[in-house]
């Protein structure tokens, strides 16, 4: 059985230490949400699939080759002959501030359509205990949008638990355009994921956890930066804080923190012990740079727990 199945775009990803426009040095890795948190579980001990379309070109290997050798399974992807794969572009502008430029109109990755989610759930053995989607890969397009739908639905008759993050990307698509499409999602939604704004994509109440909670959602786990994370689920209301660590690079943070709550629920652990893997999994990924490259195996979960400075002997 797999753990873990989800779906969207993984980009090559290029990182320059300064101004894009100064030109200089970049390095190249990959980067999307859905794989981040796939890569994040799989180095947890989990099993991770995930569900993508990469282009008949060297950055589409870069993606499927980097995604193998994390451990995610890659069966229910596939090679589109005639579409690019997409690209990602992230400048250390000042500070711990990233500027992000995408290139992804077209790609191989908007090509994601019903048909690979169906093939998924249509394979032999149990379903995935978890399904996964985020608002990134339904603001792709028509195909990408009824693939997830189509994957919550599929997942939903399979007694599968389905986890919803938000992931409002401004420059995808506007707050109004995205409640249209993840509104509809919410009686079949289990977990929702999301930043304190980020919640008005799915409920215009004043109160929105209440909303959301009422909608049918058993749990809501808002993320609240600096200042942590707070559960609301049937067992009531639980708050972690963040963990202090040095801010070196913020871009993944929220997929790291994903990975370590889903991770720590395919563990059976309760709200208090979810929160305090997700809020550990993205102080990982806040210490380092990269979207997933930090993300902790199991063994190094406690690391953090030797204050500044500790050294490992």
């Amino acid at each position: 059985m797999t753990d873990l199945l989800t779906l969207g775009e993984t980009m090559a990803a290029f990182r320059t230490t300064g101004p894009l426009r100064l030109g200089g040095t970049a390095g190249i890795s990959v980067a999307g949400a859905e794989s981040t948190v796939a890569i994040g579980l799989a180095r947890l001990g989990h099993s991770a699939a995930w569900v993508g379309v990469t282009g008949a070109d060297e950055p589409g290997e870069l993606v499927r080759r980097t995604l193998r050798a994390e451990g995610v399974d890659l069966t229910w992807s596939r090679v589109d002959q005639a579409a690019p794969t997409g690209l990602i572009l992230f400048e250390s502008r000042v500070g711990d501030i990233n500027r992000v430029t995408y290139h992804r109109a077209g790609s191989a990755g908007s090509r994601l359509a019903p048909d690979d989610v169906t093939a998924a759930f249509d394979a032999p053995g149990p379903p995935p205990r978890l399904l996964h989607v985020t608002g990134i890969t339904c603001a792709l397009g028509d195909g990408p949008y009824t693939a997830v739908v189509t994957a919550v639905e599929r997942a939903r008759a399979a007694g599968t638990t389905v986890c919803l993050d938000v992931n409002h990307r401004r420059r995808l698509w506007s707050v109004a355009e995205a409640a249209a499409a993840l509104r509809p999602l919410l009686p079949s939604i289990d977990l929702v994921v999301g930043s304190d704004d980020e919640l008005a994509v799915l409920t215009d109440a004043v109160d929105p956890v209440a909303a959301l909670r009422a909608a049918g959602v058993n749990e809501v786990v808002v993320k609240h930066g600096a200042g942590g994370a707070t559960s609301h689920g049937a067992t009531g209301t639980v708050h972690r804080p963040a963990r202090a660590v040095p801010v070196v690079d913020t871009v993944g943070a929220g997929d790291a923190f994903v990975a370590g709550l889903l991770s720590a629920w395919l563990d059976g652990a309760d709200a208090s012990a979810r929160l305090d893997r997700a809020v550990t999994t993205g102080a990982f990924a806040v210490a380092t740079r990269g979207d997933w490259e930090g993300l902790p195996d199991r063994a190094e979960l406690s690391l953090l727990d030797q204050g500044p400075g500790g050294t490992v002997r």
